[in-house]
């Protein structure tokens, strides 16, 4: 049976006062507040950091030796959380029309799957 939702139990990290949470896998969620009540410490320094860590783990020590690893966050419990990926709030030199495929790179990846094993079909007679 899959994981449908994402549970945070006791995040502690900076202004996070014992928090518990249930989040919907699969969706798109937004942490709104007022300046200071923890929305990127909950987004970045909590969820980020323990998806990066645990994907990071599940690699070989020889790819480990080449990625940054981000402390495990002060919680008691995560479960049902994916690897993640974040993009700064602050991207310079970044164009408008940027989008998370070109800031990440993996639109170049993407481009040349599809060059080398994508199959073409015309949008007319299909």
């Amino acid at each position: 049976m899959p994981i449908s939702d994402i549970v945070i139990k006791g995040a502690r990290e900076h202004n996070l006062q014992d928090i518990d949470l249930l989040l919907p896998r699969n969706q798109l969620i937004c942490f709104t507040g007022v300046s200071g009540s923890g929305k990127s410490s909950l987004a970045f320094d909590t969820l980020y950091a323990e998806g990066q860590r645990r994907y990071v783990e599940s690699l070989s020590s020889f790819a480990r030796q080449f990625l940054g690893q981000m402390p495990k966050p002060d919680v008691d419990l995560i479960a049902g959380l994916s690897p993640s990926i974040s993009i700064s709030q602050k991207s310079t030199g970044q164009s408008p029309r940027s989008t998370v495929g070109t800031i990440t790179e993996i639109y170049d990846y993407l481009r040349l799957l599809f060059a080398r094993v994508g199959h073409p079909h015309c949008p007319r007679c299909g």
